[in-house]
């Protein structure tokens, strides 16, 4: 072992993106339970390509005892990784796809181009009000750009099951986060209330189930609203299992 520069990566800082592992070709770092971790010291050479694609600042360079940097070990793993997905040639360690940032553009088929033959598609008459990915609670990055002026939707994951038009009526033209209080560990509040502080949010709407437990996602959203001190306007829609809009 001896000392050199390695990096560190702050799980209490880190958001699960998985947009860190992309960007370390060497394969050091691997998503462990939701979170990036430093899987081999000798797989990190210590030229930090993970820390400017880290958007939640959780990754830094230290300095202390670890085993040097293996090169011949870096491209062994590689070439058995592409021999695995019969690459031609050796691929970078990929994150989580389910946890990779991205916009969904679309544009909606104007109505009068909408055809009633049977060969028409369903997605060109029914077509999703999604515009970004991820959209679990613990899965979305604080800084995420799509953010920025954004008409915020925070549901409950039953939600959207339980109304039948909920796209049309309750996602059009808004960023989209859903989560369960009762199934997710911890609390949202902290998450919520990071990202109505560092962005300039337009509104908050909350979408939860008459049930009890979805008292949490819209106490995390008010505290978060409230903490932020701006005057973001909230409004919480509760529905009832059957699917009715019982107050908004």
């Amino acid at each position: 072992d001896m000392i050199r520069k390695i990096i560190q990566i702050d799980e209490g800082k880190c958001n699960g993106c998985g947009l860190c592992v992309d960007a370390c070709h060497e394969g050091a770092i691997g998503l462990v339970d939701g979170k990036a971790r430093l899987l081999r010291d000798d797989y990190c050479d210590g030229l930090g390509d993970c820390l400017p694609a880290c958007p939640a600042d959780a990754i830094a360079f230290v300095e202390r005892e670890a085993v040097a940097y293996d090169e011949a070990a870096v491209l062994a793993a590689q070439a058995a990784k592409a021999a695995e997905v019969g690459a031609a040639v050796p691929a970078a360690v990929a994150g989580c796809p389910g946890s990779r940032l991205r916009n969904l553009f679309r544009e909606a088929a104007p109505a009068d181009e909408v055809s009633d033959a049977p060969e028409a598609s369903i997605e060109s008459a029914v077509s999703t009000e999604l515009r970004q990915w991820p959209v679990q609670i613990k899965l979305v990055s604080v800084s995420a750009p799509y953010f920025a002026g954004a008409d915020l939707l925070i549901a409950a994951d039953c939600t959207a099951y339980a109304y039948g038009d909920f796209h049309r009526t309750f996602m059009r033209g808004k960023v989209v986060l859903v989560g369960c209080p009762k199934l997710d560990e911890g609390d949202y509040t902290e998450k919520l209330s990071a990202i109505v502080a560092a962005n300039d949010l337009k509104s908050v709407t909350v979408v939860r189930m008459e049930v009890p437990c979805c008292g949490g996602i819209e106490r995390a959203a008010v505290k978060a609203v409230e903490a932020s001190g701006k005057p973001v306007p909230c409004q919480i829609v509760t529905l009832s299992l059957d699917g009715r809009i019982l107050d908004r």
